[in-house]
């Protein structure tokens, strides 16, 4: 069960560091209709991670994975290695379309118009996020892999699942927990923080998708070797 979450620890992070959702659910709670927009948009968050994760770990556990011994067979070290390579095109493609120096990051059109998303919008765009987002359904489908390869007894499985979402989550149910608990104390630290994600997170984010890319495929290859 620990090594499991430890591999699964990196790969939370890598779908929670993730800017264009964070920025989005700061930019909902600035907005008027600020409470129920980003609340929908969290559980939006929270029910994509957690569908593409069930689907792959139960898709993957129909395949038996696990090998023998709780150690995982060819067929999940293959899948490893095809993310890891996967991950690490993303991370390169991300690196090259950093901002340099004082150059601003580009932000998707449709962030213009946030501040008028309503709830059932919100979910939606939650979903699709985390989802549909090519770097956040490759981390989720490489969890469910993770998990379903580690040998675990069903109960585990669904901490696992739990401690996965929950981290991967957290970037996103936190600002909008703390927004609601103390809205007139976190609109500035908010302001700041998006303008922060905006200008630097790209890079961070390539940087951590390049090195969980070569962790997936490391492990993948060795799995194979």
């Amino acid at each position: 069960m620990g090594t499991v979450i430890g591999d699964l620890l990196p790969l939370a992070l890598g779908v929670a560091i993730s800017p264009v959702p964070v920025i989005a659910v700061i930019l909902m709670l600035l907005a008027p209709r600020a409470g129920a927009a980003s609340a929908a948009f969290g559980l939006g968050w929270v029910l994509g991670i957690i569908v593409v994760t069930v689907v792959t770990l139960l898709v993957a556990g129909g395949a038996d994975v696990g090998g023998t011994s709780g150690a995982p067979s060819t067929a999940a070290s293959w899948i490893k290695l095809v993310l890891g390579v996967l991950l690490l095109l993303v991370g390169v493609r991300q690196w090259r379309g950093r901002p340099r120096g004082d150059e601003p990051a580009p932000l998707p059109t449709w962030m213009a118009a946030i501040d008028e998303v309503t709830p059932a919008k919100g979910l939606g765009l939650g979903v699709l996020l985390s989802a549909v987002n090519p770097k956040n359904l490759l981390m989720c489908i490489a969890a469910g892999v993770t998990i379903a390869g580690g040998g675990l007894g069903s109960a585990d499985e669904v901490v696992a699942v739990a401690v996965f979402t929950v981290i991967a989550a957290s970037t996103v149910l936190v600002p909008v927990v703390g927004y609601a608990l103390a809205r007139d104390r976190m609109r500035h630290p908010l302001d700041e923080l998006k303008v922060w994600l905006q200008q630097n997170n790209v890079t961070v984010m390539a940087v951590l998708i390049l090195v969980i890319g070569v962790a997936l495929t490391g492990r993948g290859l060795g799995g194979l070797i």
